[in-house]
């Protein structure tokens, strides 16, 4: 298309969202930005506008309240009269087996990352139905590694992304009747991105994106393009395809294995543990931005590795 389009993105206000609006932007498109807190996404829209939006709209919304993204998708449609791309990137982290997390914070992680893609579909979906005989439009919902596999303490997270696949998988079969309409689906590994900073943690660490790290950037760039062609790769991650074949191919060396190497590879086990709901309940603007800043994640497993040794060491 070589007019502007009209992109709408959720959880805007920082991580995967905040770099797919910035790249709709750069190639300036309308961008519609939605997330919990205003002021986050009030400093997107100005990166936006600075990178050449077409135009920029904000409006804070938790896609976990059916009746407010019903009304910011009334609202985005009756400013720009169409939606051509649907971008749901709105997500929320809990640590913390299953019976350790309490029963606000396991829901809350499901309301935002489930409930709230499916209230996003449930009032996209007709929009893009009704452009033209066929339908036409795209809707992308971002998954996750975690939505193939099981990973130790993250119970509420992993159900959340199997349901994300799901309903990506869903929509495809509903909606065979509008060709026009394309949905996409992408799923990334270890992201640079504050979830991981700003998630409920009830465990005895805290997490970390696990090695091989991608920019936010990337998972973007995946995500644009998959709303154009949905056959495109939904892995984002050189190491996705091989974690997956170890769970199907060989669930007996994949669950004795996965403990060990994910406390290595995927928590923090030097940082000061602070228990509490993070970001699940209700947003932290001062942590939202781009990235997360972690550092190396070849030398924070390095770290770990050290800190479990000192552990050992000083049971003795």
């Amino acid at each position: 298309m070589s007019e502007a389009r009209v992109v709408l993105v959720t959880g805007a206000s920082s991580g995967i969202g905040e770099a797919t609006s910035r790249r709709a932007a750069a190639r300036g498109d309308h961008v519609v930005l939605l997330a919990r807190g205003r002021d986050s996404l009030e400093r997107v829209a100005g990166a936006c506008d600075d990178l050449g939006a077409a135009s920029t709209l904000v409006l804070p919304v938790d896609v976990a309240d059916d009746d407010a993204v019903r009304e910011a998708v009334r609202t985005a449609v009756a400013r720009h009269g169409r939606l051509d791309t649907v971008v749901g990137c709105a997500g929320v982290v809990a640590y913390g087996r299953i019976q350790d997390v309490p029963t606000e914070v396991f829901d809350g992680v499901l309301s935002t990352n489930l409930h709230g893609a499916a209230n996003l579909a449930r009032h996209v979906v007709p929009v893009l139905r009704d452009q033209g005989d066929r339908g036409d439009g795209s809707l992308v919902l971002v998954g996750s590694l975690i939505g193939h596999i099981a990973v130790p303490d993250m119970a509420a997270y992993v159900l959340s992304k199997w349901g994300v696949r799901a309903l990506a998988r869903q929509l495809r079969v509903d909606n065979r009747d509008r060709p026009g309409i394309r949905f996409g689906y992408v799923a990334p590994g270890g992201v640079d991105t504050p979830i991981y900073l700003q998630a409920a943690t009830y465990g005895d660490s805290v997490g970390r994106p696990p090695f091989p790290v991608v920019s936010p950037e990337r998972v973007a760039a995946r995500a644009l393009a998959v709303a154009d062609r949905p056959w495109l790769p939904s892995q984002v991650g050189a190491a996705n395809q091989v974690i997956r074949f170890g769970f199907v191919a060989a669930p007996w060396a994949y669950d004795r294995l996965v403990e060990p190497l994910f406390r290595v590879i995927a928590q923090d086990l030097v940082a000061p543990v602070a228990h509490g709901p993070g970001n699940v309940l209700a947003p932290h603007q001062a942590l939202n931005r781009l990235r997360g800043d972690q550092g190396n994640a070849l030398l924070g497993a390095v770290d770990n590795v050290r800190e479990l040794v000192r552990r050992r060491r000083g049971g003795r």
